[in-house]
């Protein structure tokens, strides 16, 4: 998610999380669904965190650059 999109309406920002929840999915599900059938109890709490570290940040990113505003003007 590096690159910067304008949301303006409710419309964009279901958009912005469709493809935010995609690409979480694409990058961390595969290791968390791994570690869930092959690893250890250790290895599977390590990827349930990532995961849930990755939605955060991506949670913060939208809310700061809505707090933000644009930063171009």
């Amino acid at each position: 998610m590096d690159d910067a999109i304008k949301i303006d309406n409710r419309g964009d920002f279901g958009l912005w999380a469709i493809e935010a929840a995609k690409q979480i999915v694409s990058d961390q599900g595969f290791e968390l669904a791994r570690a869930a059938r092959d690893g250890t109890e250790e290895e599977l709490r390590v990827a349930g965190n990532a995961l849930g570290q990755t939605i955060t940040n991506a949670l913060l990113e939208v809310y700061d650059g809505l707090l933000g505003g644009d930063e171009d003007e």
